[in-house]
């Protein structure tokens, strides 16, 4: 683990939100570990909304989370628009969601984070062109 920020994918927090979803346990155990507040984006907070609706959960839990400084919006699309849209354009063959390329742009902001996420595709993403970036997921992360 690096001693930096936690970068917060959708992944691990629909996972925490809603047990029985295959990643909960793992979730609830790195989320044990992790320093508040865990930095993340508006496009993160809207997939997990919708995930969690999919799921039957209510999605009120991702508004006590913002209320309580546990996760933080730290990058604002407007203001990054020209980095996102590269990294887009450079991981088209993935495809990139939107999601994933702020979360790539924040490692590159916070260099001494770590993305907390269950998608695979952030062992092939690197920041600054070609800078791995450092990750927490399970081994058995989904694709």
């Amino acid at each position: 683990m690096t001693n930096g920020p936690g970068l917060l994918d959708t992944g691990p927090l629909v996972s925490f939100l809603a047990s029985g979803l295959r990643h909960h346990a793992w979730a609830v155990e790195q989320w044990k570990r992790l320093r508040p507040p865990l930095l993340t984006c508006e496009p993160v907070l809207t997939e997990a909304a919708f995930l969690l609706k999919r799921e039957g959960f209510d999605a009120d839990a991702l508004f006590t989370l913002l209320e309580r400084g546990v996760i933080r919006i730290a990058l604002a699309v407007k203001d990054e628009q020209a980095d996102l849209r590269a990294l887009m354009r450079r991981y088209r063959n993935r495809p990139m969601s939107l999601a994933d390329a702020c979360l790539v742009r924040l490692s590159e902001i916070h260099t001494s984070g770590e993305v907390f996420t269950l998608d695979s595709d952030f062992r092939i993403y690197r920041r600054h062109g070609n800078r791995v970036i450092p990750v927490r997921m399970p081994a058995t992360a989904d694709s």
